[in-house]
């Protein structure tokens, strides 16, 4: 293996002078650090280990957020752009380099391999971990390494910091605010139970061996407050659209509504709330007259389309988990493990209305 004192030696410089090229240092000339990078191509040498550079330095300059599925999808969904919009506006992140990294179905597997997690010691200072599942094996392998590490919403391990809100309470407001109207036959639209591609109806026993804590817990949400409403948990139309984004929703949106007995919806985001008012208006359905739809998150979108909401503070909840895990990552070892449970409010506004006639 090329080594830097190989390059050192092959360009006739010292082997800190190889150091400086790869660090700007003004300690050499352009021509100098142009001459080292040819001869260091040439020779196979990709640069310095940044865990050496860790080492020495005790910092790297660097965090990580791991997020669920593709970036594709993490930079389209509003909530994980609200997220990051948190998390950016820490002024003590100003000159740290943020480093995203996505944990696709595929990570699942007992057999699957963590190249993107297994070297992150000594490449980053501390990671935020946003939505993985509760049995995920990244969580494991971070606690191995023992990376600083703030959790935010999911999922809730008692010996790693947390910030989050209490999502079965939030849940209970949504499904609440329907039943208040008068909604006694009640559709559920929720993303993903169980990261297996799953999309259809979902049962009881589906709903026990979920591993999505946000999913899980909005939808045991639901069915306690319909029970204690009176409402028998069989009655209620829940359909996993198996995905996050508008096209899972909108499909999930058309086999939900081909119940022409559902009055009201309720959705586990605002994406699917959404999707759902997109299908309605196909189905030419008048919103809420003759179908009512109750959101979660409070995403732009949903102020623009008047969608009733659970409002939860997603950019405060960035911040105040970038702090926290800066904190992590000042005190070392000395730093106390702190749980974060932000409020919620339901927001009401024109996509829910006493039931109504649907043709």
């Amino acid at each position: 293996m090329v080594s830097m004192k190989d390059v050192a030696r092959e360009a006739g410089v010292s082997q800190p002078a190889v150091s400086y090229a790869y660090t700007g240092s003004p300690k050499i000339s352009q021509e100098m650090r142009e001459h080292v990078f040819a001869v260091a191509k040439r020779l196979g040498y990709a640069g310095p280990d940044a865990r050496g550079r860790s080492l020495r330095s005790g910092r790297v300059g660097a965090i990580g957020l791991i997020v669920m599925d593709s970036l594709s999808y993490a930079f389209g969904d509003p909530w994980v752009m609200s997220l990051l919009k948190g998390i950016t506006s820490v002024n003590d992140l100003s000159n740290v380099a943020l480093t995203l990294i996505p944990m696709n179905n595929k990570s699942l597997r007992e057999d699957a391999q963590f190249p993107t997690v297994m070297p992150m010691r000594g490449l980053i200072d501390g990671l935020l971990v946003s939505t993985l599942p509760d049995d995920h094996p990244a969580i494991q392998t971070i606690v191995q390494q023992q990376i600083p590490v703030v959790i935010i919403d999911s999922p809730f391990i008692p010996n790693l910091s947390y910030v989050g809100i209490d999502d079965k309470e939030a849940a209970k407001a949504q499904i609440n605010h329907l039943i208040s109207l008068g909604h006694t036959r009640i559709g559920i639209l929720v993303e993903r139970l169980i990261p297996d591609n799953y999309e259809g109806p979902v049962t009881l026993e589906r709903i026990e061996r979920s591993n999505e804590m946000i999913a899980r817990k909005r939808v045991l949400g639901y069915i306690e407050a319909a029970g204690q409403a009176g409402i028998d948990a069989s009655s209620l139309i829940i359909y996993e659209a198996g995905g996050f984004d508008r096209a899972a929703g909108e499909k999930a949106s058309e086999k939900l509504l081909e119940n022409s007995s559902i009055t009201g919806v309720v959705a586990t985001s605002d994406v699917m709330a959404l999707s759902c008012l997109s299908i309605a208006r196909k189905r030419s359905l008048t919103v809420p007259n003759q179908l009512s739809v109750v959101g979660f998150d409070d995403v732009p979108e949903a102020r623009e389309f008047a969608l009733t909401t659970v409002r939860q503070p997603t950019i405060e909840k960035g911040i105040y988990a970038a702090q926290l895990l800066l904190a992590h990552i000042a005190l070392g070892k000395n730093a106390e493990v702190e749980k974060k449970i932000f409020p919620t409010e339901l927001i009401i506004r024109n996509t829910t209305a006493a039931p109504g006639v649907r043709f």
